[in-house]
């Protein structure tokens, strides 16, 4: 009912740039938060930075001051600027919305099938 479809990964050098982007598609009557989460191998999925349909965004430490979210309510699309990239953010990006479908009671999670970065170099 909802295709989230990730795109802007990479190879990138450390201290390189990187913008990722996510549409979302569908059945779709509202969308609340965006969102990108990341998984480096060998760790759990964790929040990178969130943002509301208001605009308030809210980043893990690790990439604050480094990251900046976005998002087009026009397009139903978020974004991620990715700036002064490290190794440590080597992992897969995955896009992440709250969505209230047509025809349903409720907002549901729905997951784009992630985009890999890799920083090295």
């Amino acid at each position: 009912q909802v295709q989230l479809v990730e795109s802007g990964g990479g190879l990138v050098q450390p201290g390189g740039s990187l913008r990722l982007s996510c549409a979302a598609s569908g059945s779709i009557l509202s969308i609340n938060t965006m969102a990108w989460y990341r998984q480096a191998p060998g760790k759990q999925r964790e929040l990178v930075a969130r943002i509301t349909s208001g605009g308030s965004a809210n980043y893990a430490d690790s990439v604050k001051g480094r990251f900046t979210i976005s998002r087009d309510n026009a397009k139903n699309t978020v974004y991620l600027q990715m700036n002064s990239l490290k190794p440590e953010d080597t992992a897969v990006y995955y896009c992440n919305a709250v969505v209230w479908v047509i025809g349903s009671w409720s907002f549901d999670d729905y997951w784009g099938q992630g985009t890999q970065v890799t920083v090295s170099g």
